[in-house]
């Protein structure tokens, strides 16, 4: 009889630990797929773009649409301003700055000073400017 029991006792062992293993396996990958998803983010839309003024002062402005975030820099130093829907066309500022692009012209002041730090026109296209001859 206890040959018996310890028969049965020794073959229902590793029943039970390759049933136990089988269900924590599955456990584990149900759930690697959803903190799969959970970590995946549509990346951000930049744009970046680059000004430079008369006297030959480079702007670089990136935009970060997704955020709605713009990232100035100007003579080694960065500005972070968030995007205003209030103004006209595309503006940007906080308590001290405010970056401007409306109708071709860019701006970045310093509000509290009054002061423009960089002002400079678009380019426009040299082919909408030519004219063409008819014979």
């Amino acid at each position: 009889m206890k040959k018996l029991l310890r028969t049965i006792t020794f073959t229902a062992i590793p029943f039970f630990l390759v049933t136990a293993c089988k269900n924590q396996i599955k456990e584990e990958v149900t759930e690697q797929p959803e903190n799969a998803t959970a970590t995946k983010q549509e990346p951000d839309k930049i744009t970046k773009e680059v000004y430079t003024d008369e006297s030959g002062e480079q702007l670089e402005v990136t935009f970060n649409e997704t955020q709605h975030t713009v990232t100035v820099h100007l003579n080694g130093k960065s500005y972070n301003l968030k995007k205003s829907d209030e103004l006209p066309e595309f503006t940007a500022g906080d308590a001290d700055y405010q970056y401007s692009n409306v109708r071709g012209e860019v701006t970045f002041l310093n509000k509290d000073y009054n002061m423009v730090l960089f002002h400079c026109k678009k380019n426009k296209s040299s082919s909408s400017n030519t004219k063409m001859a008819s014979y």
